[in-house]
């Protein structure tokens, strides 16, 4: 009898740790933990034991996307979940103050990891498999000076729902899962010397108990606290420039 997965990445730490422990659980015999700090993975096969699998790889190079198939190849699981949490961020800022390097990194990870890993894995799937993509408030309009992040997601968001249609006579859901500003270490906490208020600050707890429930209804959006819920409205009664105008105004004195 084939084993059942879950893969998690970047598992290391925040939200992917929460999805981590929601995943000890669930009914599956490993959780794949991928993340590029093998020490913090052992950490937390340490803290759950043999159930977890630390997978240490760098999701901003594609030869990382080839390693994970090649194991599944090998071991030919049943893929219960896969949830594509990592994720690189940018600090508010102009964006011609974005290297090309670093450019290519948030597109990469963002953006073709979460569409390769679902390639790769669909396969090893089967009904009421459940794959959980991490897109984003900020995929509900554009976000100037976090422009590119913003468009990484709005690229999860939309890849996401029309898979979930897609593979819905195969019984496994897709769910994009959308929330606001995430309490992280991933999260800076000030800049230019200032400090920064973010509204509707959420625990990855919530966020990831949320998004598992809302992934079990088979729903294509995870949009967790009223503050989200009431910010996708006004984009959606609003014209986007108002917005964008906004926002750009309540943090002109951080960038």
């Amino acid at each position: 009898m084939k084993k059942r997965i879950a893969i998690i990445t970047g598992a290391s730490g925040g939200l992917g740790k929460e999805f981590v422990a929601l995943m000890t659980n669930e009914k599956v015999d490993e959780i794949w933990c991928v993340a590029r700090n093998i020490k913090k993975l052992n950490m937390i096969r340490e803290e759950y034991g043999d159930i977890i699998i630390p997978l240490s790889f760098d999701l901003s190079e594609q030869e990382s996307i080839t390693g994970i198939r090649k194991i599944l190849e090998k071991e030919q699981p049943v893929i219960a979940y896969l949830i594509n949490n990592a994720g690189i961020g940018e600090n508010l800022s102009p964006y011609k103050e974005l290297s090309l390097e670093k450019v290519n990194s948030i597109i990469q990870v963002n953006c073709n990891a979460v569409a390769s890993l679902c390639t790769i894995c669909i396969p090893y799937m089967q009904e009421e498999s459940r794959i959980l993509n991490i897109s984003s408030q900020s995929s509900f309009q554009p976000v100037p000076y976090l422009n590119l992040y913003a468009a990484t997601k709005v690229f999860v968001l939309n890849l996401t729902r029309a898979l979930n249609l897609e593979l819905k006579e195969l019984g496994i859901s897709v769910t994009a899962v959308c929330p606001g500003w995430i309490d992280t270490e991933m999260l800076p906490k000030t800049q230019n010397g200032k400090k920064i208020k973010y509204p509707g600050l959420i625990s990855p707890k919530r966020v990831a108990v949320e998004a598992l429930s809302d992934a079990k209804k088979k729903k294509d959006m995870s949009v967790c606290t009223l503050y989200v819920k009431y910010m996708h409205l006004l984009t959606k009664i609003f014209p986007q420039k108002k917005i964008m105008k906004a926002w750009v105004k309540n943090i002109s004195k951080l960038v």
